[in-house]
């Protein structure tokens, strides 16, 4: 019984700490290895046209991420058939090679804002799709397979 207790009091305590949270889901890359082909999408409902939301994108990274560096392409598509599309580039890591982002060992998060203090003009279902948009140096094919993105995540907290 203590243990249930325990476990109950921890999801109530991790629970209360962020209540800004609105959506948030991960999608791991098989092997570690994002695909070009292999567009993230994720749906969600909204039916609140007045609060204000942050949107982030989460990436998950190891060691073997070869860049400093992560283009990224996405699209947000509105319930009315409007979508915004976005070229993106975030830094990876500091010139030194230190990686940006929080966590221990070989794997890090980082939390990238997408959208700030954005209202969500409509009611209904949105879809958010992200893919990569990697290229080598001097190359105009893209990279097919970006080793060391191990999960890609989308995320919406409400604006306090």
């Amino acid at each position: 019984m203590p243990r249930i207790l325990i476990i109950g009091l921890l999801s109530l305590f991790l629970y209360s700490c962020n209540n800004a949270l609105v959506f948030s889901e991960f999608q791991a890359n098989a092997g570690g290895s994002w695909s070009r082909q292999d567009v993230k999408d994720y749906s969600f409902t909204q039916n609140d046209t007045l609060t204000r939301y942050n949107l982030f994108i989460n990436i998950r990274n190891d060691n073997t991420y070869p860049y400093s560096n992560l283009f990224l392409i996405t699209d947000l598509s509105f319930p009315d058939g409007t979508v915004v599309r976005d070229t993106l580039e975030y830094e990876m890591a500091l010139p030194d090679g230190q990686w940006l982002g929080k966590g221990y060992g070989s794997l890090k998060e980082n939390k990238l804002l997408y959208k700030e203090n954005i209202v969500f003009p409509n009611s209904g279902v949105y879809t958010f799709e992200v893919a990569h948009a990697m290229r080598q140096n001097g190359s105009v094919e893209g990279v097919n397979n970006l080793i060391g993105i191990t999960d890609v995540g989308f995320q919406i907290e409400s604006v306090e």
